[in-house]
């Protein structure tokens, strides 16, 4: 895969993320959500950007994610030029894409969306508020995507989680989560294919 169709899946993917995360910012409160099937439901939340809210406790916790996240981008933008440069497999440049893609998609949000937005509580947000919610570096990520296929209380038998109320699949996501995950999970079922073209050089370099 060439570059430019590499920057084309990028720019696609970024556009659908963040287009729907405006959408949902702009036309959603804190918690609204929206029914479509019993087992997938629009439900709006913002979180720091870590898997299932999670967060960087301390004053500057959200500032030291949103940089290193700024530098694993970097680190990843790196390795999709230099995968495209050695001819790799479109297995490889795609997922890489999809991950680069996923990853710059939330850190616009947290980067940018504190200084344009106000906040979503109990209220609809508008861009370009004079009233922003947050300062530069530290937005909250969007998310809304949510699929609660099962909801229950766990048989009593179980040990440890018996009884107890349960929710699957609990977590809410976003496009940039989807891109990231898809990318992951190519790097994990294509794994051959996806370094085989690394793993032909290597076999060269012994014989030589």
């Amino acid at each position: 895969m060439s570059l430019k169709k590499a920057y084309l899946l990028i720019i696609s993917i970024l556009l659908i993320d963040q287009i729907s995360k405006i959408y949902i910012k702009t036309n959603f409160f804190i918690n609204e959500e929206v029914k479509v099937f019993d087992w997938f439901r629009i439900h709006f939340i913002e979180n720091e950007g870590m898997a299932w809210g999670a967060e960087i406790p301390g004053e500057y916790g959200k500032l030291i994610l949103t940089i290193f996240r700024i530098i694993a981008v970097g680190g990843i933008a790196w390795w999709l030029w230099d995968s495209v440069r050695k001819n790799s497999s479109n297995y490889l440049i795609v997922a890489i894409a999809l991950i680069f893609t996923g990853a710059l998609g939330n850190i616009i949000d947290s980067v940018f969306y504190g200084v344009i937005f106000n906040d979503s509580y109990h209220q609809v947000a508008t861009a370009f508020s004079d009233q922003p919610y947050g300062t530069w570096f530290h937005g909250e990520v969007v998310d809304m995507f949510y699929f609660p296929m099962w909801e229950g209380n766990l048989p009593s038998w179980l040990p440890i989680w018996g009884g107890k109320h349960f929710t699957f699949f609990n977590a809410i996501f976003n496009v940039a989560d989807v891109a990231i995950s898809t990318g992951v999970g190519i790097l994990i079922v294509f794994n051959k294919r996806a370094f085989a073209h690394a793993d032909k050089e290597e076999a060269l370099a012994e014989e030589n």
